[in-house]
């Protein structure tokens, strides 16, 4: 496949960036494994001896070591865009009508938290729940690069070049990482850990420029195992972006039953190929192969040879097919979920977790046009309450209420993330970026339950109590997965890279 990518686009904020260049392919497959599968692996490395716990009180030691690898699985719902910590977790309603907008709170069984009055099934499990109030940083951009990775600061470079030199191993990526460095790589046909839902980042948009999470120098075997969604929309908006309205049909408003998603290459199998057909084809590529070999031995050859081997594995795998089917779960558990791509996708995490899976990542991506998702410049109050706190107040609450049924809570972190927050007033119909101040919050897998964590000030301007870092969390999450936040990995030039270089364990997040 190759893309070229001429025309200017337009960005959010209404500023026009030059488009990438993107060229790949594994054509000779025929099943868009490109979409899936990189053609170049770094050369993994160990990681360094841990660093010990910084030197404290021993009861502050022992309730961190209590913690230490509490959670066995991750599933990570990050919601693109920036969502609105003003008509979410941190409302304002004594502050001016141009700050506090039109929603109104709820109580919540969280005392001290109130709740949107669009989240009412949010607020029946926040006594399960750490929400923490006082995130930060300087940037008014989009960063899931600053979010999820270990990168000490951030620029829109960064954040819109697919392989930056300077980009860090998705969170999930190390844990991937560091699972298979204690376990060695999972049998043949297992379920793969660290999944990403419901498809790579900003492919649903016109233009295709934020970077999608990656292994970095960990290695392209570590990057995250992107599915394909297959289904059809049921419901249709209205939408602005900074061009004209347009209708747009969006699977987050809700989908088909039917609708399901595919682990690559499955998910490009034409109808009529059959597991016979594919192994044939699967022969005569590599009669060409072994002749290739013979004149090229370059190790993004060797790369592609371990991917399609990879590919082959993943399509023969009953596992990897039952842990995909949705049929299986009753129709009033599904729409306890939301019958939306998010809700849904938040089901398809939990089946994964039970197959095996250790780390699921389900996004709330833009589709169809900018301004999608949670990135609320316009239309801010019609998109919040017919569209974004509806799904999520249904997926988060049937997901948390799913796994603590089951008995999953205490060994799955979920964690609901975002790069920022909305600005304090209202900007026009909308409003714009803000990191200054921002909110995440958290259940199950080690971290405190019924707890708030940090407070902004009386306009949800800038924090006031506790200012915490996006490393800050990521340093807390690892320490919960086993992981010591401060160690080191050797880049591909062999030189020690710290994981989380800024960040300290938050231990009020801690159980």
């Amino acid at each position: 496949m190759l893309r070229i990518l001429g025309s200017p686009r337009r960005l959010c904020d209404g500023l026009t960036r030059r488009d990438l260049l993107l060229a790949g392919g594994l054509g000779a497959f025929g099943l868009g494994l490109d979409t899936f599968f990189r053609l170049e692996q770094a050369q993994a490395g160990s990681p360094s001896p841990p660093t010990p716990l910084p030197p404290g009180a021993r009861g502050e030691k022992e309730r961190r070591d209590r913690s230490f690898g509490r959670a066995k699985n991750v599933i990570l719902l990050y919601l693109f865009g920036g969502p609105s910590h003003l008509e979410m977790l941190d409302m304002k309603p004594a502050a001016a009508p141009e700050v506090r907008g039109e929603l109104k709170p709820i109580r919540s069984r969280l005392p001290g938290c109130d709740v949107c009055e669009h989240l009412p099934n949010l607020a029946k499990v926040m006594d399960r729940v750490c929400v923490v109030r006082s995130l930060t940083h300087p940037w008014n951009f989009h960063g899931m690069m600053w979010a999820t990775t270990g990168v000490p600061e951030s620029n829109i470079p960064l954040e819109e070049t697919q392989q930056h030199a300077l980009h860090q191993p998705y969170l999930g990526s190390v844990f991937d990482h560091v699972q298979r460095q204690k376990h060695g790589p999972k049998p043949k046909g297992d379920v793969p850990d660290n999944v990403f839902l419901p498809w790579l980042l900003s492919s649903k948009r016109p233009a295709e420029f934020y970077a999608r999470p990656h292994a970095a120098y960990l290695g392209g075997e570590h990057d995250p195992l992107c599915t394909e969604f297959r289904g059809q929309a049921t419901r249709s908006m209205v939408r602005m972006s900074f061009g004209p309205a347009a209708e747009i049909r969006d699977p987050y408003l809700g989908i088909t039953p039917d609708s399901r998603f595919a682990i690559a290459p499955e998910a490009e199998l034409p109808a009529d190929m059959t597991l016979d057909r594919l192994s044939k084809r699967r022969s005569l590529l590599e009669q060409f192969d072994r002749a290739r070999r013979t004149l090229d031995g370059q190790p993004a050859v060797r790369s592609l040879d371990r991917q399609r081997a990879r590919a082959f594995s993943l399509v023969n795998s009953t596992k990897v097919r039952a842990a995909l089917d949705l049929d299986k779960e009753p129709d009033r558990l599904r729409e306890r979920y939301g019958m939306t791509l998010f809700g849904q996708g938040a089901l398809q995490a939990r089946r994964l977790v039970e197959a095996g899976c250790r780390f699921v990542t389900v996004v709330w991506d833009e589709y169809g046009q900018l301004n999608a998702g949670w990135d609320t410049h316009v239309d801010h109050y019609n998109r919040l309450k017919k569209d974004l706190l509806p799904g999520l107040d249904l997926a988060f609450s049937a997901l948390v209420a799913d796994l603590e049924a089951r008995g999953l809570l205490d060994d799955t972190l979920v964690c609901v993330m975002s790069e920022m927050g909305r600005t304090p007033k209202l900007e026009g119909n909308g409003r714009g970026h803000w990191g200054r101040a921002y909110t995440n919050f958290f259940a199950g897998g080690g971290m405190a339950r019924g707890k708030v964590v940090g407070k902004t000030d009386a306009i949800g301007g800038v924090p006031v109590e506790r200012p915490l870092s996006a490393k800050d969390v990521l340093a807390t999450i690892y320490h919960l997965l086993g992981i010591d936040p401060h160690l080191t990995f050797p880049d591909k030039l062999n030189r020690p890279v710290p994981l989380v270089p800024y960040g300290d364990i938050v231990r009020e997040m801690l159980a």
